[in-house]
């Protein structure tokens, strides 16, 4: 079997695209990759319209089997090629997109799902928002990214303690640390003029040093959805006389002061406390990533939802537990035992592609005042019962072993692709000749 697969950023343009619309799409790709190759030959193509049929034809030449595995929203998913095409895509609303707006009929998704006939995605909330629209039989699958493995390793070379104790990391990009900042240049008269701010990331590498009890996160500041504001005032008032207490939030982006402004404004607004902010901006390494994982007590998502959350899911199966909401995406894998859970409420809102902003789906607000909670017992725990700590996190990687090991990812693709290449077959023999 030939299983070709695109992505629109791609390891060339990684770097320029963080924060892009759909550059993540390349690190599913990334990890979907390795279990693809067990499954058949593995093609990466650049253009799809110029090269994907003619390496379809080859395959119908020689009575090969091949698909097409575009790792993109459907809205941008091609529907015109003679290839069978699936769209991998992430979702994590209550509805799909039913309407054609902006004069582009794929916005309406219904039209491309019902062009491929199937489609991959990564969690049973969006399995069952695109059954809802394409009825309870529709061919769709849930295959989150496979990253349960490598970060699994990694833990398990690690004791699962709560506390850091002195972990220095190397990072090559941009650091602010509220240790270190004058916040005043910050304020709304500097932000205005820009003075005092220089956003230049620094070409050399340096050193960061951690310790205590350190809470990560991991997100684009750019994409409203992911709710970083909630995240960081209700963590400077929970610790405000706690200086053990450091929040790292690794900021995906690429551009320096579109990432960092806006945040350095909130800590000066959220002053004064004695935790620790520290802010990164900057592409890290494999290594360097990993190495942050390692160091980290907890790892925190407060967004308005998820279509899976790679770094999530990456510092879970690493072993380290959530404080996080348990909705969308995140209701296959968090729970009491793995996570400190954020209480939410839903609101209505629009499709983020929508330039109409109409009020066609939901969305999941956070309640300010459980996460205050959901932090503290978090730290109680991290400072007072390691034994709970430990547990916590063996049921964390447990829980995504289940969830995004490349075990469970072969078998349910192994199945579902089995299931595709028998329907056509069937179909192809029932459909006359012309």
């Amino acid at each position: 079997m030939l299983i070709i697969i695109h992505s629109e950023t791609n390891q060339h343009t990684i770097t320029q695209n963080l924060g892009r619309s759909e550059y993540s799409y390349y690190f599913v790709l990334k990890e979907y990759r390795p279990v693809l190759e067990r499954l058949g030959q593995v093609i990466e193509v650049s253009d799809p319209q110029a090269e994907v049929d003619a390496l379809y034809f080859d395959c119908l030449a020689r009575g090969e089997d091949c698909v097409f595995l575009s790792f993109s929203p459907p809205h941008r998913t091609p529907v015109h090629l003679a290839c069978p095409t699936l769209a991998v895509f992430a979702w994590e609303f209550s509805t799909i997109p039913n309407e054609p707006f902006a004069g582009e009929p794929r916005n309406d998704w219904r039209t491309v799902l019902r062009a491929s006939g199937a489609a991959i995605t990564h969690s049973s909330y969006t399995v069952n928002a695109v059954r809802e629209a394409m009825g309870a039989d529709y061919p769709i699958v849930a295959v989150p990214a496979p990253v349960w493995d490598r970060f699994a390793a990694r833990g398990a070379q690690l004791q699962r303690q709560p506390l850091a104790n002195q972990v220095t990391l190397k990072i090559k990009g941009l650091v602010a640390d509220s240790r270190q900042l004058d916040l005043q240049a910050f304020g709304p008269a500097h932000l205005r003029t820009g003075e005092g701010i220089d956003f230049e990331a620094p070409a050399s590498e340096h050193e960061l040093v951690l310790d205590g009890v350190i809470y990560t996160s991991v997100f684009n500041p750019s994409d409203g959805r992911k709710n970083w504001e909630d995240m960081l005032s209700a963590f400077c008032v929970t610790f405000r006389d706690a200086p053990d207490a450091t929040l790292v939030l690794k900021l995906t982006h690429h551009d320096a002061e579109e990432a960092l402004a806006d945040i350095l404004h909130h800590l000066y607004k959220n002053q004064s406390y004695r935790c620790r902010i520290v802010l990164i901006y900057g592409y890290l390494a494999d290594a360097d990533y990993e190495r942050l994982v390692e160091a980290t007590s907890y790892v925190v998502n407060t967004a308005y939802g998820e279509g899976q959350c790679l770094p999530l899911m990456e510092f879970m199966s690493c072993g380290k537990p959530a404080v996080a909401p348990r909705t969308t995406a995140m209701l296959d894998y968090l729970n009491a035992d793995n996570a400190f859970i954020i209480d939410t409420t839903d609101e209505l809102t629009a499709w983020p592609h929508d330039p109409r902003r109409a009020f066609r789906t939901l969305r999941y607000i956070t309640n300010w005042a459980s996460l205050c909670t959901a932090y503290r017992a978090s730290y109680e725990v991290a400072k007072g019962d390691p034994e709970r700590y430990s547990r916590m996190s063996a049921h964390a990687v447990a829980s995504l072993k289940n969830f995004c090991s490349q075990a469970t990812a072969e078998q349910r693709l192994k199945v579902f692709f089995a299931d595709l290449i028998e329907t056509r077959a069937v179909s192809a023999l029932e459909t006359p000749e012309t």
